[in-house]
């Protein structure tokens, strides 16, 4: 079966449909698994569809995505649900939209960040399991995305934040 897959919904807008469960407790949220799992996207560019923009994960992505404050607080359904976004971080960048810019306002960001950031919207599913682990359904999501841009001009994934259910 395939794990992930990029779907439309009536709307036509681009969906990210994941079809596994990665990481799921309880209470408590693996963010080191995650962060290990994210790993292996160092190195990796993907376009995004609808600008055409090319977008690199850096070395300090999947330690900022695991660990940053807004993970450190998103816990239950909605900390879980950017856990198992990692799974799609590629599809995630290929469907985001609505991308606006801002520009840098933090010392600290001075060089990663010396052309401003982009925030764009991001949607994605997982499934819903009974106990027996059959799905019965499926939760949907929206988050924004946080792109960089350096002083080079390359595009950096910085982040997914802001992940909320929708109805």
């Amino acid at each position: 079966m395939e794990k992930i897959k990029i779907i439309k919904d009536t709307e036509g807008k681009k969906i990210v449909e994941i079809t596994t469960i990665k990481f799921s407790g309880k209470r408590k949220i693996d963010w080191k698994g995650v962060e290990e799992y994210l790993k292996k996207f160092i190195g990796e560019n993907y376009i995004i569809e609808d600008t055409d923009e090319l977008v690199y994960i850096g070395s300090e992505f999947p330690e900022e995505y695991a660990h940053s404050m807004n993970s450190i607080r998103t816990l239950g359904t909605l900390g879980k649900a950017k856990a198992n976004a990692a799974q799609a971080i590629p599809e995630l960048i290929k469907t985001v939209s609505n991308l606006s810019f801002r520009p840098n306002l933090k010392e600290k960001h001075s060089i990663d960040a010396f052309n401003g950031w982009y925030r764009g919207t991001v949607r994605f599913t997982l499934p819903i399991t009974d106990e027996k682990q059959n799905i019965i359904g499926k939760n949907h999501f929206r988050g924004r995305m946080i792109i960089r841009r350096n002083k080079r001009g390359k595009m950096f994934l910085y982040d997914i934040i802001d992940i909320k259910k929708e109805t």
